[in-house]
């Protein structure tokens, strides 16, 4: 298993940046843009400096990784890492007109099918690696296991991605998740160098369970995603229609989340900037990647990674009280 350390996983000869590109915006997440549109963004994130990108079949039905792998193929392989994910396989059907039920605004030309056996996994790159255009992924993430069966993905999808890690087929392996404890039950089971764990660990709340501490401990990286909480915390100040886990934020969390924001404008800082820097001062964070849909909002999440934030905000929002 490789050591972690802030920016990558140097066991595995991989460099990810304090900021990821995260792609499921570019696969057409809840609205459809052009191909120009999607590698502008990319390029814009490029040209701000990120290296890593993240992908997965489920993001468009693999209009993702087309588009992403489209817009990096020029680009030298050793210059940028990206990972995918598995424990979907997109199966051909035809879509008799409709779209994906599932929040991509892309015809419904396939369908999901669960598949954490070691055949699947193994396919599921292949099919990645066609879709990408390219000859490898350097990072292979088990995606949402707890969403189909927690004790399959633990008994047979994180042992066939550490044979895929033993033969050099990928260079690392984790599992990606909303669920803070089926990332733990995960980093306890198997020899994982990565999880990606999206809005458990966010400046508006932290898991409840030793997830973190556990992933300092066993020399496991987190990948932090959803940093601001599904745009609760995307904007400096929080308007009463906040979005809180993909619905309308609850008054508690809304009430929670203008406080923080009314501390970080206390200190010169906007929220969404403290929200995006936040988790890296933990030791088991090696990266925050966000999403972007627009060039304009991959350079702005840029800008906020780099930007300086007084070291005592920190102090000062961890004291704003948990209602």
């Amino acid at each position: 298993m490789s050591a972690a350390s802030l920016g990558g996983v140097p066991d595995a000869g991989l460099t990810l940046g304090r900021l990821g590109f995260g792609a499921a915006g570019i696969g057409n997440l809840y609205r459809a843009m052009p191909d120009s549109q999607a590698e502008d963004t990319i390029n814009a994130a490029w040209d701000a400096g990120v290296r890593y990108f993240d992908t997965a079949p489920h993001y468009g039905l693999g209009l993702s990784e087309r588009r992403l792998g489209a817009a990096l193929r020029g680009r030298p392989r050793d210059a940028f890492t990206i990972s995918t994910k598995v424990g979907r396989l997109l199966v051909p059907q035809d879509a008799h007109g409709r779209v994906d039920e599932e929040g991509f605004d892309v015809p419904a030309d396939n369908r999901r099918v669960w598949d954490f056996t070691e055949a699947g996994i193994r396919r599921s790159i292949e099919d990645s690696l066609v879709r990408l255009g390219l000859d490898h992924v350097d990072i292979a993430y088990l995606h949402d296991p707890d969403a189909h069966d927690l004790a399959a993905g633990i008994s047979q999808a994180l042992p066939a991605l550490e044979k895929l890690r033993a033969e050099g087929v990928v260079k690392a392996i984790g599992v990606g998740t909303n669920s803070a404890e089926a990332a733990l039950a995960c980093v306890e089971s198997a020899e994982l160098d990565l999880v990606m764990l999206a809005g458990r660990y966010t400046l508006l709340e932290q898991p409840g369970v030793p997830l973190l501490d556990r992933c300092t401990a066993r020399g496991t990286g987190v990948v932090n995603v959803g940093v601001f909480n599904s745009g609760l915390l995307a904007r400096p100040e929080v308007p009463e229609d906040a979005h809180y886990n993909y619905g309308r934020a609850p008054r508690g969390l809304l009430e929670r989340a203008r406080k923080l924001a009314g501390v970080c404008r206390d200190f010169g800082v906007e929220l969404p900037t403290a929200a995006l820097q936040f988790s890296l001062r933990h030791p088991a964070v090696v990266n925050v990647t966000v999403g972007a849909s627009r060039p304009e909002q991959a350079v702005g999440n840029a800008a906020r990674m780099a930007e300086d934030v007084p070291e005592e905000l920190w102090a000062a929002l961890a004291a704003v009280p948990h209602d």
